[in-house]
C-alpha cells in the first residue's frame, strides 16, 4: 500500500468473522475498510473496465448534500465524458496510480495525489493508459450559484499545496486547502487534513457543515456524537450537521483524511415541509 489507502477488493473467506465495525446512526455513520469488497461496487454510465464503491449519497438519514465514490479503472478503460447530470460540480482526487484528465479539450496527467476541481457546466473525462490500476475519488455536489461568482476549474496536487498550520498548536495539526476558503465562488471544501502522533482536536466541532471523511493514512480515536470510534486507513465517516466531532491521533504516523464540507451559502428557509 502506498501513501494513500485504496480498497484492493476482494472477498473475506468463509471462515472470516462477520462482525465488523460497520455503525450506521442518525448523526453519524462509519463504513469501515474491510466491508469495501468485489460485491458491493457498482458500474458506472459511461465508463468502461471500471467500477466503483459509492459510500454516500443523498438519501433520508444519511448525507443531503453530496455524494461520494471510490472509482477504480482498469488499464485501458474510462469515460470520454465523466459527468451527465448539468449542474453538478465535482472533485477528483488520485489515490493509486494515474489518470488522464480531459478537461475542456485539455489534457491533464494526474499522478498519485493528484486533485481536480471540475465546475458544474465543464466537460471532462478520464481514461488510464497506464499498465496498472488507477483508483481515485469521485465527489460531487449540485452547485448552488451565487450572483456575481461563477467557480472555475482547477488542477493542482497534494504535493503543490502547501498545508496552513492551525493557530497555536505547535505543527501536529495542518490542513491543505485546495481553494481559497474566502472565495464565495466555491460553495464546496474538499480538503486535506493532517495530525501529527498525538494531535488532537481539543474540543467538540459543532457546526453546520456536514461532513465526509475517508481517511487516507494512519488512525485516530475519532469522537462521533457520543461515541469514541477507533478508525484507520480505508475507513469513511459520514457526519451529519451538527454532529459533534473530535479526534486524537494515535500514530505511529500521520493521520490524514480527506474531508468534505459545504460552505459559503445562506441557509434556505423557504420551501421547506419539516414536521414538527
Amino acid at each position: 500500500m502506498g501513501k494513500y489507502y485504496y480498497p484492493e477488493g476482494g472477498l473475506p473467506p468463509q471462515t472470516h468473522l462477520t462482525t465488523e465495525r460497520a455503525i450506521v446512526t442518525e448523526a453519524y455513520t462509519v463504513i469501515p475498510k474491510g466491508v469495501l469488497t468485489d460485491i458491493v461496487t457498482s458500474n458506472l454510465p459511461g465508463f468502461t473496465k471500471t467500477r466503483s464503491w459509492i459510500i454516500a449519497r443523498p438519501i433520508s438519514g444519511f448525507a443531503t448534500t453530496f455524494s461520494q465514490l471510490i472509482v477504480e479503472i482498469a488499464p485501458g478503460g474510462g469515460a470520454p465524458k465523466a459527468e451527465f447530470e448539468a449542474g453538478v460540480e465535482g472533485v477528483v482526487f488520485v489515490v493509486k496510480g494515474t489518470v488522464n484528465l480531459t478537461l475542456n479539450g485539455e489534457l491533464h496527467e494526474l499522478g498519485e495525489g493528484g486533485y481536480a476541481y471540475l465546475a458544474a457546466g465543464d466537460e471532462w473525462g478520464l481514461a488510464n493508459v497506464s499498465d496498472e490500476i488507477a483508483s481515485f475519488h469521485w465527489i460531487r455536489k449540485a452547485y448552488e450559484r451565487l450572483p456575481g461568482y461563477e467557480a472555475k476549474s482547477f488542477v493542482t496536487s497534494d504535493a503543490e499545496v502547501t498545508p496552513r498550520e492551525m493557530p497555536d498548536v505547535n505543527g501536529v495539526w495542518k490542513t491543505t486547502r485546495f481553494a481559497d476558503p474566502d472565495d464565495l465562488a466555491h460553495d464546496m471544501h474538499v480538503n486535506i487534513v493532517t495530525f501529527q502522533p498525538g494531535g488532537v482536536i481539543p474540543f467538540p466541532e459543532t457546526h453546520v457543515m456536514e461532513h465526509g471523511l475517508y481517511v487516507l493514512s494512519g488512525k485516530a480515536m475519532y469522537l462521533l456524537n457520543n461515541d469514541w470510534v477507533e478508525v484507520e486507513a480505508g475507513d469513511f465517516m459520514w457526519l451529519r450537521a451538527f454532529c459533534p466531532q473530535a479526534c486524537y491521533a494515535g500514530g505511529p504516523g500521520e493521520f490524514r483524511y480527506l474531508l468534505y464540507k459545504d460552505v459559503n451559502r445562506q441557509v434556505k428557509l423557504t420551501g421547506l415541509s419539516l414536521s414538527g
